[in-house]
């Protein structure tokens, strides 16, 4: 049987379950570890968020890879666009173009919703590796990635 890319909806909690049950096998090695899925009531919300898009590569009940964007709104210009968050494929069925075929159907979903641009925080050579063959190109401008827990903030003097 052939491997089928299908988006995620309501009714699949299940494969997010099993997914954050098993982070480590779709990470680079050593990187990954078991993740806390959602609440059911958090799950049932994140796969009806329109603004969530969540493919997963399937071979019968085998997950080999999935990945999951955001649909960003804008204030000005194109109105939308895409922030590849993440993509995993399981370590076992690497280099067989699971992760091709998932970043082809985010581009057919983009195509379809008149999304234009994309993009995506690469932390790995092998993955602006990756990237760089499925279409993306490295920004002019370097960014400054940065992050900060609400409840961690300093207080001002």
């Amino acid at each position: 049987m052939a491997m089928k890319i299908r988006r995620l909806r309501s009714g699949d909690e299940a494969v997010i379950r099993w997914l954050a049950a098993r982070d480590a096998d779709y990470d680079l090695e050593g990187r990954g570890h078991p993740r806390t899925p959602l609440n059911p009531e958090a799950l049932r919300a994140y796969l009806a968020n329109p603004a969530v898009l969540h493919w997963a590569a399937q071979e019968q009940e085998r997950i080999d890879g999935f990945l999951q964007c955001v649909v960003i709104p804008l204030r000005a210009g194109a109105g939308e666009e895409l922030l590849l968050y993440e993509i995993g494929v399981h370590r076992d069925h690497r280099r067989e173009g699971v992760g091709t075929a998932l970043v082809e159907s985010m581009y057919v979903w983009m195509h379809e919703h008149r999304v234009d641009d994309v993009w995506v925080l690469a932390d790995n050579p092998g993955a602006v590796s990756f990237y760089e063959s499925v279409g993306f190109r490295v920004a002019d401008e370097m960014s400054t990635y940065m992050t900060a827990k609400a409840g961690e903030r300093r207080s001002r003097p």
